[in-house]
């Protein structure tokens, strides 16, 4: 038996919505008077040539360029974004992110290697005898704080 998500259920229960509703908008359309048949019509038309109207600004403004040419001059005018800044905009917070990462892990690496060569050169500035260093409690004094 094969799962479905919920995606497909939504999907499949607008379909049978939208079945539901053609075929009950077609019941009640040999029911209507002629004459409100006709203004029903004439609204649909209207309606459909907006929607062209207002897809065809929509697609006009995604051409406009940013620079137009008014009276001779060259002027700037404030158009849709071209699709590479769009791509660069929505990529640019992931290079950020990405080149803090880079630069927290080498703040970091630096700040350990400096720690390291701290506790070095206190060694080696000491005067310590060999025996010292061989001794189990040495780590444990290294890590206690200097006065």
């Amino acid at each position: 038996m094969k799962q479905t998500t919920f995606f497909e259920e939504a999907q499949s229960l607008q379909e049978r919505f939208a079945r539901r509703m053609t075929s009950a908008l077609g019941e009640s359309a040999t029911v209507v008077s002629h004459d409100l048949a006709e203004r029903l019509r004439v609204r649909r038309e209207l309606a459909l040539q907006r929607g062209r109207f207002a897809r065809a600004q929509s697609n006009s403004l995604a051409d406009t360029p940013l620079v137009t040419l008014v009276n001779g001059r060259n002027s700037l005018s404030l158009g849709a974004p071209s699709r590479w800044f769009l791509r660069l905009a929505s990529g640019a917070p992931l290079l950020v992110l990405l080149i803090g990462m880079l630069f927290i892990q080498h703040w970091s690496s630096r700040e350990q290697v400096l720690a390291a060569a701290a506790i070095d050169a206190l060694l080696l500035a000491d005067e310590l005898p060999v025996r010292a260093y061989t001794d189990p409690g040495f780590a444990e004094f290294l890590k206690a704080p200097s006065q």
